[in-house]
This record gives C-alpha cells, sequence and structure tokens, in this order.
C-alpha cells in the first residue's frame, strides 16, 4: 500500500482532516495575499469560531441520530436566551447563577418539546423545530418589549470576552467542550448507543436499545448548548437584538457537515466541528476582505453545504453499490456449479 492510498484509508476514519487541512489552506493563502494575517487574528477568529463550535457539537448530536434529523430552533434559543439573560441577571454577578440557571432551564423546556414533537408525536425534527422556533420567536418579541436597559454581568463578560495569556476564555471553553465531547462519543455507553441508532434504528430496537430516549437527548443537549451559547453571546456583544442567533442557523449545520459527521446518521466528529466552525469563520472573513455583502456571503455558505452534501450522497451511493456488488460476488458459489443463488 502506498502513501497516497494510506492516507486515504486513514482520511476516511478521521474525517476532520480535511477541514483542518481547509483551515491550514485558507490561512496560508490569506496570510499571503493580504499580508494582515498573524497568532492574534488568528485569536480573534478563534473567538468568533468559539461561539459557533458550541451551537455545532449541538447540532452535531441531534444530527448524528439519523434520518435527516436537524435542530431548526437553535436560532431562536440563542436569540431568546440572550434576553433572558439580561432580565434575569440585570448586569449583577450576583444574579448570574439566577440567569444560569434560567438558560439552562429555558434549553430544557426547548429540548423536551421538540423531543415530544419529534419521538412521541412523530412530526419530522425540520418540522417540528421550525414550528418550536416561531413560538420561541414570539416569546423574544415580547421579551424585547420588556427589556428596560442592557446591563451585563462583569463576570459574564470576562468570560466571553476576556483572555489569558493572549488566548480568549471562550477558546478554552470551546475546546474543552469538544474534548468531553469526543470522550462521550468514543468511550461511554451514551456515544456507543448514539451511533447506533443513527446506522440502524431496527437493528437497534432489536438490540433492546430504547432509541427514543437516545433521540430525545440529543434535542436537549443540542437546545440547552444554544441557550448556554446565547447566554455567552449576549455578554460577549453587550446585549440582545432580535434575529442575533439566525446566523448560527446555517453554519452550525454547515460545521457538521464540513466537520466529518455523516449528514444521514451514525457517525460524529466533535474535533472535525471545531475545525470546521473555524474554516466557516475564515471564509467569512474572506468574503468580507472581498466585500461581498451579507445575502452574497449567505449564498456562499449555502452553496459550500449543497456542495458536501452532494459528495457525501455520492459516497453513501458508492459504499451501497460496493455492498450489493459484494453480495452479488458472494452469491456465486462452486459447490453450486456455477448457479447464482440469491437468498430471498
Amino acid at each position: 500500500m502506498n502513501g497516497a492510498a494510506a492516507f486515504s484509508l486513514w482520511a476516511q476514519k478521521n474525517r476532520w482532516v480535511w477541514s483542518a487541512i481547509g483551515v491550514l489552506v485558507l490561512w496560508l493563502v490569506l496570510s499571503v495575499v493580504t499580508n494582515r494575517f498573524s497568532l492574534s487574528s488568528l485569536s480573534g477568529i478563534m473567538l468568533s469560531a468559539s461561539f459557533l463550535t458550541v451551537v455545532g457539537i449541538g447540532q452535531m448530536f441531534v444530527v448524528t441520530t439519523g434520518r435527516g434529523n436537524i435542530d431548526l430552533s437553535v436560532a431562536s434559543v440563542i436569540t431568546l436566551s440572550a434576553f433572558v439573560a439580561l432580565l434575569t441577571i440585570k448586569g449583577q454577578d450576583a444574579n448570574l447563577a439566577i440567569g444560569v440557571g434560567a438558560a439552562i432551564l429555558l434549553g430544557l423546556a426547548v429540548g423536551a418539546l421538540n423531543s415530544l414533537l419529534v419521538v412521541g408525536l412523530n412530526i419530522p425534527a425540520i418540522i417540528a423545530t421550525l414550528a418550536t422556533g416561531y413560538v420561541l420567536a414570539t416569546a423574544t418579541l415580547l421579551s424585547n418589549r420588556a427589556i428596560s436597559g442592557f446591563a451585563v454581568s462583569p463576570l459574564l463578560k470576562t468570560l466571553a470576552t476576556g483572555r489569558v495569556s493572549g488566548v480568549p476564555i471562550m477558546a478554552v471553553i470551546a475546546i474543552a467542550g469538544v474534548a468531553v465531547t469526543a470522550f462521550v462519543l468514543r468511550y461511554t455507553v451514551f456515544g456507543q448507543l448514539l451511533s447506533a441508532v443513527g446506522q440502524n434504528r431496527t437493528a437497534a430496537r432489536l438490540a433492546a436499545i430504547r432509541n427514543n430516549r437516545v433521540i430525545a437527548s440529543a434535542f436537549i443537549i443540542s437546545s440547552v448548548l444554544a441557550s448556554l451559547n446565547g447566554l455567552l453571546l449576549g455578554a460577549y456583544i453587550g446585549g440582545a437584538f432580535l434575529e442575533m442567533g439566525q446566523p448560527y442557523l446555517l453554519q452550525s449545520i454547515a460545521a457538521v457537515v464540513l466537520g466529518g459527521t455523516l449528514i444521514f446518521g451514525g457517525s460524529a466528529s466533535a474535533v472535525g466541528t471545531l475545525f470546521a466552525s473555524i474554516l466557516l469563520i475564515l471564509i467569512v472573513t474572506t468574503m468580507q476582505i472581498v466585500g461581498l455583502p451579507p445575502g452574497a456571503q449567505d449564498i456562499v455558505q449555502g452553496i459550500v453545504v449543497i456542495f458536501v452534501l452532494a459528495l457525501a450522497g455520492r459516497q453513501v451511493l458508492s459504499r451501497r453499490a460496493a455492498v450489493n456488488g459484494a453480495g452479488d460476488a458472494d452469491a456465486v458459489k462452486p459447490e453450486t456449479g456455477g448457479i447464482a443463488i440469491r437468498p430471498e
């Protein structure tokens, strides 16, 4: 086996490498073309990517459950959580515990609602979470009317914008979250159950796995992480505004897909989600340098997602063809005199 074949085989098992290569290549190109990129600018990109990583990790859990599951309510959860934080914390560190608790409760409530719609009522996840998002948008409008000011807790502000030895605290939080998630996916029972459900729900059910509990847990994790992200994002920008979570809807899905998580479920990559988040921020930065308007930036990101999904679809078809081909080869046995016997 030559080096290229060995790398290809290794890359199939470690799909995060492609997003990592993308980050390296784009970073080098921008550094050469603009002469403006340095370690300090990388620090800023890491800070922005950290917020996307938190939401992307939650989205990754939902996508891994399979059947095209996607959480479209994350944008509304982020926005509403930022408003809830302002209403409960009121700019005082003494109320920080109350605000964090409120954010977690919001995430749990939204996750439970999504789980009820998807698992209990068998509504497709895209439709269910979209409807939940509309409900939350109404709650956000009511919260916006109740806001009297935009005071932010100093401690929360430090967590969202502070640095330790030049490294953003938020980046440390995101990397720690990725490390914990990677451990959960690979070494815990829940991680194994999540992959099993995403790969084949029928086989998982026959293996006595409670599919509904696993799927519900994924939606709850997604909502809680989105809510906590909204709490920190509000502190980062110094307030809250309508539609502030909207950019994270498409980007969170893109980060999951670009990071190597299979859109059809069954296999996830937390490290890949981190690298893909950085790559997306670099892409946005590049478009801003070029001078593309926000609408054009959304179009470019959408094209990137479609391109990756198309590649993922071709890989699945190739694998199915390989499996079918292997089945046909096994069907011809010497003992049968060369007559192909196909199992019914």
